[in-house]
């Protein structure tokens, strides 16, 4: 917070344009942050769906990869 408050005084401090612009570059890097935040939310979601499918499957026979690539149409 403390960091906050002295970047505001700071922005405060300047003109119409400058403020304006500080502005636009602190909404810039909140922008990027809650990117990051939101990649970081799906990468966990994306692992627990794993994990859960790794339980289910559990103990079950794989298919062979020249099986799964027929069945699912792959050319490679």
């Amino acid at each position: 917070m403390a960091v906050k408050t002295v970047a505001r005084r700071k922005i405060s401090s300047l003109s119409g344009r400058q403020k304006l612009q500080a502005l636009i570059k602190e909404r810039q890097a909140l922008s990027r942050r809650l990117i990051k935040l939101q990649e970081a939310i799906e990468d966990h979601e994306d692992h627990l769906a794993i994990e859960r499918a790794k339980k289910i499957d559990a103990g079950k026979p794989g298919i062979p990869w020249e099986e799964a690539k027929k069945k699912l149409g792959l050319k490679f």
